[in-house]
């Protein structure tokens, strides 16, 4: 059985990307990055790509008439690289709902808050005025409905008396380092199954979910 065939959509400076890459390129990898794609000409995580061999490919979402259109150039590029499994990181585009149904059980997302709760954007700065004690990030399969679908792992990040925002954002990106690569792994050696829209995990102990923890080796 050969690697699973991903790709990466990216809009920023990809490190979430990169902690992918990082995972790909170990001998044990069960996926393979086929492709980056852009939406920013100017995104840093292209050279990311590029330096480490990977093919990219910018497809700059003003230069179409409506998001239909763009989509429609993304999926003809993914099918073309015989795409197994889309990741998201920090593509800064709303998908359709024709997208993402097309990629159904394909597209993967991470988000910096513990889904369900605090979808959306600014959420390190929600988190901290809410007065909660832990935050974290979610990787999960990806729905029409923003921010939703369902949960393939979570990591716990504590909030601190003294976290600002800025703080924060850096420890629950470094937690996203870690559970993005995981969740790959679990899909790419076909441990995940989705049942009534929940996310069962052979050899999980909770079936639904697994906690990253940072001396697992996945």
């Amino acid at each position: 059985m050969g690697r699973l065939k991903i790709a990466i959509l990216i809009s920023g400076r990809g490190t979430n990307m990169q902690a992918l890459i990082d995972y790909c390129s170990r001998t044990d990898a069960a996926a393979e990055i086929k492709l980056v794609i852009s939406n920013a000409p100017d995104a840093v995580g292209l050279k990311r790509a590029n330096d480490v061999g990977i093919s990219t490919k910018v497809i700059n979402h003003k230069q179409y008439s409506d998001r239909e259109t763009f989509e429609s150039v993304i999926t003809k590029t993914l099918k073309f690289h015989k795409i197994e499994l889309v990741c998201l990181a920090g593509f800064m585009r709303l998908l359709t709902n024709s997208f993402v149904d097309c990629w159904r059980d394909k597209l993967i997302n991470i988000h910096p808050s513990l889904l369900p709760a605090f979808k959306g954007i600014n959420t390190h700065e929600r988190v901290i005025e809410a007065g909660v004690r832990f935050s974290g990030c979610t990787v999960h399969f990806v729905r029409t409905e923003m921010d939703s679908g369902p949960i393939i792992n979570q990591a716990v990040v504590p909030i601190l008396p003294d976290d600002n925002p800025d703080i924060l954002a850096e420890r629950v990106l470094a937690a996203e380092h870690l559970c993005y690569p995981h969740a790959l792994s679990l899909i790419a050696r076909g441990k995940t199954q989705i049942v009534d829209e929940k996310v069962l995990i052979e050899g999980s102990e909770t079936e639904d979910t697994v906690i990253c923890n940072p001396n697992e080796k996945f």
